[in-house]
């Protein structure tokens, strides 16, 4: 097999059509045959690359001595290298995760770092338009990944193993059409130096217990299972292209956006069937678990206001929708407003101040601005989001009214409710931003000079 030649012929065919003509690559290169492979393709197939190197600091002298080869075998090459050491250890420990997990977060983060550098020509490099990620993983990491998929559970995108392009990660996985023992047949037929990591030969992990147990076992009773296994990942991939557009055209057709937060008829929702098929596909996207599926289905019969949460985001019933919205930042620190400050900036929007005479003062005024005597208010005026136990004299009533009652009625969404501000004076709230104003403030015939407020979103 002449390794190269195949190697072209699927980047032609699989990647070309990806990415920009004058892109940068940046390779993941541990030291091992993998990547020094990868690396080596890339550099004879003449594409501009640069090589990126974490010392994880968890093999001790191996670990080193990984990094000094590296950094030799990039000045052979005259490659430009990047080298970063991590203390894994401690940031596993921190993060309450395991060391693979912790590496592969440490990894992936320092990569998106360098891609920014290199994109806008950091450290006196020439910027470029674009910078892909390659990783060396291979036919037989595809196998395994799939496999693991199984053991654990999986849905259709764990039966896909691993996806060759991530284009919200800027990621390709050139090799994954080939096997280990291509790699190292290539790299013995061009005299390929590389180390042994000595932690593969272990099996204390999943994986390398399913590299050096099972996958001998298996092929000792199916001699062709390495090929079947490849080949039906690839229509296993396929199959998931069909599913995921029928299942986004449905989810689709019974939601909208509003802003940045998505809205589900719930009646819609309830008809989809399989129902906890398409939550999953619903939720999964915005930080979700599957163990929280019932809990979601549960809103779907609860009262407005019932909501649930992720590390990023919430669904809240509201009336005969489900809504998942972000996360609501925390409560902004309160904002102080002086006279000679003519705009004020915060989350929703902006506030400006103008001192008029009452005789230019319009007969009416729009929701989203106000105008307040003069003589009425004391500065500095206080701005803040609105809280529980707020009350307020709607402008017409005269008669106090809680600002949550003043919400309810307006049939505003608990996310909308979290964007609502009170501007005050004195302990005392002049107006709830664009929507009314306290009629202790309002315009009276002995008004000379009056301050006019504009709330722009």
């Amino acid at each position: 097999m002449d390794l190269l030649l195949s190697f072209a012929h699927h980047w032609k065919q699989k990647i070309d059509a990806t990415i920009s003509k004058d892109s940068t690559f940046l390779i993941a290169i541990s030291g091992g045959v993998d990547s020094v492979v990868l690396a080596h393709l890339m550099k004879r197939a003449g594409f501009t690359c640069q090589l990126a190197h974490m010392n994880f600091q968890l093999r001790g002298k191996e670990s080193d001595r990984d990094e000094q080869f590296v950094a030799t075998l990039a000045k052979q090459w005259e490659v430009q290298l990047h080298i970063k050491r991590a203390n894994t250890t401690q940031f596993a420990e921190e993060n309450k995760l395991s060391l693979q997990e912790a590496a592969r977060e440490l990894r992936y983060e320092w990569f998106a770092e360098l891609r920014q550098q290199i994109i806008h020509g950091a450290n006196n490099q020439q910027p470029t338009k674009n910078c892909w990620v390659l990783t060396a993983h291979h036919a037989d990491d595809n196998i395994e990944t799939l496999l693991l998929h199984l053991m654990r559970g999986t849905g259709f995108e764990g039966l896909a193993g691993i996806q060759p392009i991530r284009k919200n990660q800027n990621l390709i996985r050139p090799l994954l059409p080939f096997y280990k023992n291509d790699l190292l047949a290539y790299a013995q037929e061009n005299g390929l130096a590389f180390v042994e990591d000595s932690s593969n030969a272990s099996d204390h992990y999943t994986r390398n217990k399913l590299r050096h147990l099972v996958m001998p076992a298996l092929r000792e009773i199916f001699p062709d299972v390495d090929q079947q296994l490849v080949a039906n990942i690839e229509r296993f991939r396929e199959g998931l292209q069909i599913y995921r557009q029928s299942v986004t055209q449905e989810i689709e057709r019974i939601s909208d956006w509003r802003n940045n937060e998505k809205y589900i008829s719930v009646t819609g929702w309830k008809k989809m069937n399989p129902l906890a098929t398409y939550t999953w596909e619903i939720i999964h996207p915005f930080g979700f678990q599957a163990a929280q599926i019932p809990e979601v289905i549960k809103l779907l019969e609860s009262a407005s206001g019932k909501y649930c949460h992720s590390s990023t985001h919430r669904i809240i019933r509201h009336r005969q929708h489900l809504v998942i919205a972000p996360l609501a930042t925390q409560i902004t620190a309160l904002i102080t407003i002086d006279a000679e400050n003519p705009l004020t900036n915060f989350s929703e929007g902006s506030l400006r101040l103008e001192k008029k005479n009452y005789t230019n003062i319009p007969n009416g005024a729009a929701v989203n601005e106000i105008y307040v005597p003069a003589d009425s208010i004391q500065f500095p005026l206080l701005l803040r989001r609105w809280q529980q136990g707020d009350y307020f004299y709607p402008l017409g009533l005269n008669k106090k009214k809680k600002i949550s009652r003043l919400l309810i009625d307006l049939k505003l969404s608990a996310t909308e409710k979290e964007k609502i501000f009170v501007l005050e004076t004195n302990k005392k709230i002049i107006w709830v931003v664009g929507i009314r104003l306290d009629h202790r403030f309002r315009l009276q015939k002995s008004t000379g000079e009056a301050w006019h407020l504009t709330y722009l979103k």
